[in-house]
């Protein structure tokens, strides 16, 4: 798939991938997308009641969302363990290119390295408290070995990817939360919103990043 690499409104970078006219994060701001649907509506509401969590990501793409987590727990004493799944890793020149170190303070730059150059399917610790495992393969070849507090569901748009959004995905990644356990995702989709609620989900609509009216954060509820 040809990829080119863009500019977003927040000056921060994304990707266009021409096959699919899709980018993958928003045009009005990759930067500000992730640490809204992700950071802000997922990692910090998960914290309020855990500070030792583990995180499944459903696309790692330009590893944004890993970036901005691993920060954040560093900078709140959070002790996280996260999996990302990727179908179509980029290739590393191009994540030389989207420039994320300068998004951060210098003091993080060595752990960026770390999460930017980490083999596939192998676990690095990041530090004492922290660990990263990604695994190149699709959402619907993941098995899962663990239970996860927190989920980032980052696929391409239900419209692009139908295959990754449906009611049995939802099921499965909700028979692998534990209890209290949050899922984010910026889609607002109905039909997104009914899959998730069938599959045992409590979902809420919560106002969206900047250029989107709403997003989605579901809950495995007691």
């Amino acid at each position: 798939m040809e990829r080119i690499i863009l500019q977003t409104a927040d000056l921060s970078n994304t990707i266009y991938v021409k096959d699919l006219d899709e980018t993958f994060h928003s045009v009005n701001g990759a930067l500000q997308e992730s640490n809204h649907v992700f950071i802000q509506a997922g990692f910090d509401e998960i914290i309020k009641s855990k500070n030792k969590i583990n995180i499944y990501e459903v696309g790692f793409g330009t590893g944004l969302n890993a970036l901005l987590t691993f920060t954040e727990s560093s900078a709140k004493n959070i002790s996280v363990s996260y999996t990302s799944i990727e179908a179509f890793p980029l290739e590393k020149n191009i994540i030389e290119e989207l420039g994320y170190k300068n998004l951060f303070e210098k003091k993080y730059h060595a752990n960026i390295d770390k999460i930017q150059n980490a083999n596939w399917n192998e676990t690095i610790q990041l530090n004492e408290n922290s660990s990263l495992t990604k695994f190149n393969i699709k959402l619907e070849e993941y098995i899962f070995n663990s239970t996860f507090d927190l989920v980032y569901f980052d696929a391409f748009a239900p419209d692009k990817q139908p295959e990754l959004w449906t009611e049995e995905i939802y099921k499965n990644i909700f028979n692998n939360m534990n209890e209290g356990g949050i899922l984010v995702t910026y889609s607002a989709k109905g039909e997104v919103r009914r899959r998730m609620q069938r599959a045992g989900f409590t979902v809420e609509r919560l106002p969206g990043p900047k250029g989107k009216r709403e997003m989605l954060r579901a809950r495995k509820m007691n």
